[in-house]
Parts: structure tokens; sequence; C-alpha cells
């Protein structure tokens, strides 16, 4: 009677868990079901806020026009991949070049893009990159997609001040059929790699890495390997800020972006002849110049002194929201690494203009009519 009893118990607890499992999956179809028959019909789950994985840093700074208060951006971390660059910049220029009636934005694309990821682009999938042009090319604005992205305007601000001279109209010099030179006005990529075109360089991600020389710090910037004497390009067109010896630097050179919101270090130029002699502090040179020369000066006081053990030459990007940013604490770089991965595509062919004071300058011609008079 007991074995018996046994078994009835059994099958009647089976049959009580199968009873709630049922219940569980009927309450799950049910929940989904009116779930998503109250949304609209063009209910887009990709337009709500997502929380990014990095803090950000907006500091509210008072304005001496008018002593209102503004707020600046404190910190941007920079993680865009160079697949997910070479993807959203190939949409901008070939829609601009073709003159779609559709023309992107990349850092638009892009800014959107790091709301969906939560600000890391380790998890970027082309697959969002395609919904998002899909809704675009059915009608949706920017403006309605991301309507309810809470950090958008912050993607969309940061990715501005790290990319915005990047792309653009831009002339060109061209050979027509006469032999006879020219210029041509095109849309593109007018930042070039700062390591001229046929020299050959190595690099790695080495953004954060830690430094000793003079005191316990970290390695702001990219190193990129190669041979004494290589050419360094200029990446963008600006202004030379800053022209001289610096003792963690060596030989180095300063150039601010037009829109001042970029400052681009090059340093441990070569001993000797670190620049291109027509450099002067204040005057204006063209993305894609020859502006120096690899080299290893540097950690040192006195002038030109090779004390770094590797031929390199160090690139760095400084990020600028507010003057109040410049040569502080508050100063803002990036990791470039990915950046430099992305423009290998564009560089600078070049050759020896000088043979008397060995001197380089850029073979094709290059300027944007907006910003510098040719």
């Amino acid at each position: 009677m007991l074995i018996h009893s046994f078994h009835i118990s059994k099958k009647i607890l089976i049959l009580v868990l199968l009873f709630f499992i049922l219940i569980a999956i009927t309450g799950s179809f049910a929940f989904f079901y009116f779930y998503n028959s109250s949304q609209p019909d063009n209910f887009d789950d990709t337009s709500l806020p997502e929380e990014p994985i990095i803090d950000i840093e907006i500091d509210e700074t008072p304005d001496d026009k008018n002593n209102d208060t503004k707020k600046i951006i404190k910190w941007v971390d920079f993680n865009v991949t160079a697949d997910a660059l070479n993807k959203t910049a190939t949409l901008d220029i070939t829609s601009h070049q073709n003159k779609e009636e559709i023309k992107y934005n990349w850092i638009e694309l892009l800014a959107y893009l790091a709301c969906k990821n939560g600000g890391n682009f380790k998890n970027f999938k082309s697959s969002d990159l395609d919904n998002l042009v899909s809704k675009l090319q059915k009608g949706n604005t920017m403006e309605d997609l991301t309507s309810s992205m809470k950090y958008y305007n912050y993607y969309l601000e940061s990715y501005s001040a790290v990319l915005g001279g990047m792309i653009g109209d831009y002339c060109v010099e061209v050979t027509n059929s006469e032999n006879s030179k020219t210029y041509e006005e095109k849309y593109g990529l007018k930042a070039f790699l700062p390591i001229a075109k046929n020299y050959s360089f190595s690099h790695y991600d080495d953004f954060g890495n830690s430094r000793s020389y003079g005191f316990k710090r970290v390695h702001l910037g990219n190193d990129l390997m190669g041979s004494i004497g290589t050419p360094v390009i200029a990446v963008e067109s600006g202004v030379i800020e800053h022209l001289g010896w610096n003792q963690y630097g060596g030989w180095r050179i300063g150039i601010r972006s037009f829109d001042s919101k970029r400052y681009y270090y090059y340093a441990h130029l070569r001993k000797n002849h670190p620049y291109n002699n027509s450099l002067k502090e204040g005057m204006k040179v063209n993305a894609g110049d020859v502006i120096g020369y690899l080299g290893m000066t540097g950690y040192s006081i006195k002038e030109n002194v090779n004390n770094i053990n590797v031929p390199h030459l160090h690139f760095g990007m400084q990020l600028i929201f507010d003057e109040s940013q410049v040569d502080s604490p508050n100063e803002i770089w990036i990791d470039v690494y990915q950046i430099i991965e992305f423009l290998k595509k564009n560089r600078s062919e070049v050759y020896m203009s000088n043979k008397d004071t060995k001197d380089y300058d850029r073979k094709v011609d290059f300027f944007e009519s907006n910003l510098v008079s040719h």
C-alpha cells in the first residue's frame, strides 16, 4: 500500500508542475502580445536611452560674457573601432560623391551606434548600422530616431570634436589629358596618416601604459615605430601652436585645428634637423604637408639630445571644449590607435624637394578652399 501511494503522489506532483509551467508560458505570451500591441506601428526600441559603460563627466563653468553657466565635457573615452570608422565614413563619402537623396553624416551615425552599444564599440555590430541606414532610407530622421537617447548629444559633441576635420570638401591637384596641372574639387577623407606614403612603421595600442621619466605617469598617445628621418605628415590642416624643445617630447610640433577643437602633438623628432625648414609658430599648414622627421630626441632638459631608446613618432590628440582645458590638469587626451588604423587608407606621397637641406615636400598639392587661400 505504501508503494502504491507513493506512485500516485509522484504522478500528481508531475501534473502540478506541468500545470504551473503551462501558466508561465501562457503568461509570457500574453505579456509580449499586450506590450507590442500597446506600441505605435513605428515603435523602435533602439531609440530608448541606453546607459553607457563609461561615466560621462560634464562640468558646469561660468561663462565670462554673461555670467551664465555652460556645460563643458570633461572626459571622452574614444574607443570607436577602425571597422566602424571605415563603414560609416564610406556611407558618408559615397552618399555625397554620388549626390544621393539621403546624405549620411558619419559622426551622427557613430553617435547613434554609441548609444546602441553603451559607449563600447567592442560590442559594435554591422547589423545595427544596417538597421539604422534602413530606417533613414524609409524616411525616418536622425532627430526622430535619437529623440529618446539620453546620451546622444554627448556622443555627437564628443565625436565631432574628435573627427570634425577629417571628412569634407577639399581641392586636390590633378594632371589633365594635356599634361597640365589644375585643381579639382572633391568631397572625402581629407585627413592623412602621420607617416608618409611608402615609409614603413609599426605600432600597437599603448595608450595608458606606464611612463617613469620625470615622474610616474601614463602614456597619452600612440608610438609609431619607424626609421630615423621618415617624413612626418600633418594629419589635419591647422595652425602651428608650438614648435621647439620639450624635455619629455624632445623636438616637437603642436598643431591646432582651425575649429580649435583638436591639438595634434608630434614628438621625438630627429636630432639636428627635426622640422621642415619653412615652419614657424603661427603659420598655417595643410593636411598632408611634411612638417618634420621621425627621430628619438627627448627625456632631457638639454636640447637636441637623443635619450629615447627606439626611434619613433609619438602622436597624440588633445580635445579642447574650453580654453580652460589647455595646459592644465583638465586636459583631455584620447586613444588614437584606431584612428591611425583608419588613416592608413590615406597617406601623403612625398619627394626630396631640396637636396642641400634634404627636406621633403608633398608630391600632390592639396588645400581646403574655405580655410586656406591658394
